[in-house]
């Protein structure tokens, strides 16, 4: 069963009840999880397939972002470092994606290293 991808429905996960193991060494959060099973896993496997680049292995915070041209439904995923101490994140991952269904304009996410659980955790940014 898949439910819309919308705003309000994204905008109930804060926090996270439980861990997903997932493919390359990332952890999903309820939030994350709930993007994979609603059609969106794809956007989390270009996360997850980004762990070959070494910078973004190595960076220990990493902002992701989709921004999605409705008309055209082309996207481009992006991930940066978030930019630290105050200056301009840098971008460490860019990819172009043609055609995308994805139903928003865009959205973000976060991958942040966790050393309890020995893996990178990917969480909406309202779960932060």
């Amino acid at each position: 069963m898949t439910t819309a991808l919308t705003k309000a429905e994204l905008a109930q996960f804060y926090g996270t009840s439980k861990y997903y193991r997932y493919t390359f060494g990332l952890v999903l959060t309820d939030g994350a999880a709930f993007l994979v099973k609603n059609g969106a896993g794809w956007l989390v496997d270009v996360i997850a397939s980004a762990r070959l680049d070494p910078k973004v292995r190595r960076e220990p915070f990493e902002a992701w972002s989709l921004k999605v041209d409705l008309k055209t439904n082309a996207a481009v995923v992006t991930c940066t470092d978030g930019g630290k101490e105050g200056r301009e994140p840098v971008t460490l991952f860019a990819q172009d994606i043609p055609y995308t269904d994805f139903p928003l304009e865009s959205i973000e996410l976060y991958a942040i290293s966790d050393e309890g659980l020995g893996a990178k955790v990917v969480m909406l940014t309202s779960e932060y």
